[in-house]
């Protein structure tokens, strides 16, 4: 069971899995901070000067330590999340036609005997 167990999670696939995982993990860090970094502060100035991170719905009066309100609906860093998904989105839109078109269009396939037959048959029907 050991050495099933050793060879399964030394083959690539697994492997190259592990990598993309934990470069997805440290693009989302960057992609996180782009967006609250760079993008938010450029959308919150054209909106009135106010940060999207900042937006919220008081559901009490209760009040935490740095002077938030302690439960609130949170719909800003919701806004936030959205712009990251759809940055990603476009990111990964923008890899994948960069790969097909580097790659060009797959060639059709050749025909299988019976397709080679068939179209002999047909051609002979024809005549």
């Amino acid at each position: 069971m050991w050495k099933e167990f050793k060879d399964f999670i030394f083959t690539g696939n697994v492997i190259d899995f592990a990598i993309a995982v934990i470069l997805a993990g440290a693009v989302g860090l960057v992609v996180n901070g782009f967006v609250n970094d760079i993008i938010m502060p450029v959308v919150g100035h054209f909106a009135g000067g106010s940060d999207f991170g900042d937006m919220m719905i008081p559901l009490g009066d209760a009040v935490a330590e740095d002077g938030s309100p302690a439960n609130a609906i949170r719909y800003g860093k919701w806004i936030n999340s959205i712009i990251n998904l759809l940055i990603v989105g476009f990111v990964l839109f923008m890899l994948g036609k960069a790969k097909i078109k580097a790659l060009g269009a797959a060639p059709d396939p050749a025909p299988t005997a019976d397709q080679t037959l068939l179209a002999e048959i047909r051609d002979a029907v024809k005549k």
